[in-house]
């Protein structure tokens, strides 16, 4: 029980970028003046910045971590530029903080996902076994991300992209230290249970009128299930560029001496 509230802490403690803009997308949505000279993104934009700038100054992020945040950020921005004038999904607030329609702190909401990856990483102390070479990861990443743009035009590859992330990582063990003793679990099993509780802060992030999807300008329902296979297969773009950090570092990704507890 004792590990199991330490695991809870440092999941919280992970997801404190995460959570900080989830708390001010429904504190926004709930109490922000519609008549305030700010407009409410704005708000919520200038807010994620004064986070970000937090976290480097406290030292709970490190500058290697910030710079993948940073390109996952502008990844992100890309694809939600695209996106909206396809139109998966509206901002239906008016902002000035934006470019191409898209307000400028929906970047962040990429970023705090690539925070999390980047601070979970580091508070568990993950080590691998059959941790699979980067080169099958970056192609991974890069036809998960060209896809996302290719499937308005042509067929979508979602499925065998699904079975390719199994192939890459369906060997891999993580081994994280929720106390004192490192607990395996299988990676691909991690990543969907990190899709899933992305998943849910979207539904929180749609209820709080962040953004909307098809439909919900009618009356606000859950999101589609199917977005909890589009989180998880851009998560691996996020956990990619992390592992790409931590073997410039030098930082073992295989460990055969891990406690077993």
């Amino acid at each position: 029980m004792f590990e199991f509230v330490s695991f809870s802490i440092k999941q919280a403690w992970a997801c404190l970028f995460g959570a900080l803009m989830l708390a001010m997308l429904v504190a926004t949505f709930l109490w922000y003046p519609a008549d305030a000279v700010l407009a409410r993104y704005d708000v919520i934009t200038i807010f994620a910045i004064l986070i970000q700038v937090a976290l480097l100054l406290t030292r709970l992020e490190t500058l290697e971590e910030a710079k993948v945040i940073a390109v996952f950020h502008v990844v992100g921005t890309v694809m939600e530029i695209f996106k909206t004038q396809a139109g998966s999904w509206i901002y239906p607030e008016e902002s000035v903080l934006r470019i191409a329609g898209v307000p400028l702190f929906s970047g962040f909401m990429y970023a705090a996902v690539g925070s999390y990856i980047a601070r979970v990483w580091r508070i568990f102390e993950f080590r691998f076994d059959r941790f699979p070479s980067l080169w099958p990861q970056f192609v991974l990443a890069t036809a998960v991300y060209v896809n996302f743009f290719t499937h308005h035009i042509g067929p979508d590859i979602r499925l065998i992209l699904f079975m390719a992330t199994v192939v890459i990582y369906g060997r891999c063990v993580v081994w994280f230290r929720p106390d004192e003793a490192h607990r395996p679990m299988p990676l691909v099993i991690g990543l969907l249970l990190v899709a899933l509780f992305i998943w849910f802060a979207e539904n929180l992030g749609t209820f709080a009128r962040a953004w909307s999807y098809p439909g919900q300008d009618l009356g606000w329902h859950m999101v589609s299930l199917a977005k909890l296979g589009s989180w998880y297969l851009l998560m691996i773009i996020s956990f990619v560029l992390v592992a790409a950090v931590q073997y410039r570092r030098k930082e073992p990704l295989r460990d055969k001496t891990t406690p077993r507890g």
